[in-house]
């Protein structure tokens, strides 16, 4: 044991003498009044009562002598520096980074020769090569395209050819029809109505004429008439109700003009063409050949030459016409003069009109209204 020779205390472990015995056995000397100890840190003549108590103090202690445990070597720092260094070069590898030319040669190779598999390519490299993708694909799809608006369209010009051709069949199939219509209503119509003595039911009252027409005639209410200097002051229709009737003019009708004194001073009559047994006609062949407004006048009681009814030499004076300048909508021409009838002087009108305005949307010529009128004056 060593005896402790300074007698002034001392201020920290490092002033502390620690000396190891021949043993390895720490002797320790007591900071606080210097007191030698024994290997066991007692001081002499002491010792724990009991082996629990010897265990407790002793836990976590080294102990000397024959039991204690040899001191681990140190690991020499050669070996700790090395592993060290070895670590590093492991996380660098996994990182790919602070490799040196070999390294970098190395990532290059394929991955069953020790590289990563992944070639290092430059940035510009890798857009061309998207680039490039992105081009094919616009076109492929822009050739696919167009492959379908290619079908399409001769899908549609062949359907829009077979409708064509379709329509005109249709079509020359309804003229040929209409044709034949007009052709069997020419030859075949027969006179369905009478034409009424209008000379002889002027002079007559209202009711006195409608009793005289017969024929199932049914009056309307009379229409005052106001214009100055005209001497007609009213006007009554009468319906020829027992008459046939057409489908598109109605029943054959008689005009009435009446002066102040409800006496008739003219006398007029309308129906259709067809109902006279003249058919499907054209304009000009009704008025020049068959000469339906001489023969019309006659059978009212008014006889005019036959030369008295001329059609304009021009037709566009009685034709008028859509505004594609093409198709005619209507047909119209009035006619008038004088004539003796006993003696008395009379003045007579004609009209006769055809109107295509049903027959250009039916797209059927016998839809056209044909209507004749006739009237006289005392």
């Amino acid at each position: 044991m060593v005896q402790n020779n300074n007698p002034e205390p001392r201020d920290s472990v490092e002033a502390e003498d620690i000396v190891i015995g021949e043993e390895g056995v720490f002797e320790e000397v007591d900071l606080a009044d210097e007191t030698p100890v024994d290997d066991e840190g007692f001081e002499a003549g002491e010792s724990l009562g009991d082996e629990a108590a010897f265990d407790n103090f002793y836990a976590g202690r080294p102990l000397g002598g024959a039991d204690a445990a040899p001191v681990p070597d140190a690991v020499p720092l050669g070996v700790v520096r090395e592993a060290a260094v070895t670590r590093a070069d492991e996380k660098a590898a996994r990182s790919g980074k602070g490799r040196g030319r070999h390294a970098r040669h190395a990532s290059n190779l394929p991955a069953d020769e020790g590289g990563s598999g992944k070639s290092d390519v430059p940035e510009y490299m890798r857009k061309s090569r998207r680039m490039r993708r992105i081009l094919i694909v616009i076109i492929i799809l822009l050739i696919a395209i167009l492959a379908a608006l290619a079908y399409f369209g001769t899908q549609l010009y062949e359907e829009a050819t077979s409708s064509a051709v379709q329509q005109a069949l249709t079509t020359e199939q309804e003229t040929d029809a209409i044709a034949a219509d007009d052709a069997t209503d020419s030859a075949t119509t027969a006179k369905v109505t009478t034409v009424p003595d209008l000379v002889g039911i002027l002079g007559l009252t209202q009711d006195e004429a409608v009793e005289k027409l017969q024929h199932g005639a049914q009056a309307a209410e009379p229409r005052a008439v106001n214009e100055e200097g005209n001497p007609i002051k009213s006007e009554v229709r009468v319906a020829l109700t027992a008459e046939p009737a057409d489908s598109r003019t109605g029943t054959p009708t008689v005009y009435l003009g009446l002066d102040a004194d409800g006496k008739i001073i003219q006398a007029g009559y309308s129906t259709s063409t067809s109902s006279l047994g003249y058919g499907s006609l054209s304009f000009k062949d009704a008025v020049v050949t068959e000469n339906i407004i001489e023969k019309t006048l006659a059978e009212a009681g008014i006889p005019v030459p036959e030369d008295a009814v001329t059609l304009p030499e021009d037709p566009a004076e009685y034709t008028s016409v859509d505004t594609d300048g093409k198709t005619t909508t209507k047909e119209y021409c009035s006619f008038s003069g004088e004539v003796d009838i006993e003696g008395v002087p009379h003045t007579w009108s004609a009209v006769l009109s055809y109107d295509y305005a049903m027959a250009n949307a039916s797209d059927n010529l016998a839809d056209t209204v044909r209507t004749i009128f006739v009237y006289v004056n005392a």
